[in-house]
């Protein structure tokens, strides 16, 4: 009986470890949503504007975005669209490709950032709390090794 137990433990123990990431993942998510919500600007948006800044002012063409983007089922060109309604970017057709589109991250975006920036590492920084600093590379180590994952 002890080995059927052990059997149905072992088996039990990936899907908690599954539940346990998707409802960490929705409790980030959720609290991500909060801070950015008086900025009227979505996850998605602030991902996009986070990856412009760390271009350092050389443009990025949709592909690298698409390629950087932490959700990659995300619609780069709506996400790039709303963010040039709100003037947080631009959008300029490539000199040396015509096919391809650049876009920058514009002045009004980089201080936004500098707006929310603060409000994040708050909320890192009290995510931290509850780990040592061996906990936390710890915890990074197994999420990498998880998503490394065939």
């Amino acid at each position: 009986m002890t080995a059927v137990t052990l059997d149905i433990q072992s088996l039990a123990l990936p899907k908690k470890t599954v539940i346990n990431i998707l409802y960490t993942q929705n409790l980030l998510q959720d609290s991500f949503n909060d801070i950015l919500k008086p900025f009227e600007i979505s996850v998605e948006q602030f991902n996009v504007l986070r990856i412009l800044r760390g271009q350092n002012g050389k443009p990025a063409s949709m592909s690298l975005i698409q390629e950087r983007m932490i959700a990659k089922t995300s619609n780069t060109t709506r996400i790039v669209d709303k963010l040039l309604a709100k003037e947080l970017v631009t959008r300029e057709i490539c000199l040396h490709n015509r096919r391809k589109m650049e876009v920058n991250i514009t002045a009004k975006g980089l201080e936004l950032l500098l707006r929310i920036d603060p409000k994040v590492d708050r909320f890192e920084q009290k995510l931290h709390l509850n780990l040592s600093v061996s906990e936390a590379e710890m915890l990074n180590q197994l999420l990498e090794k998880y998503r490394s994952q065939p």
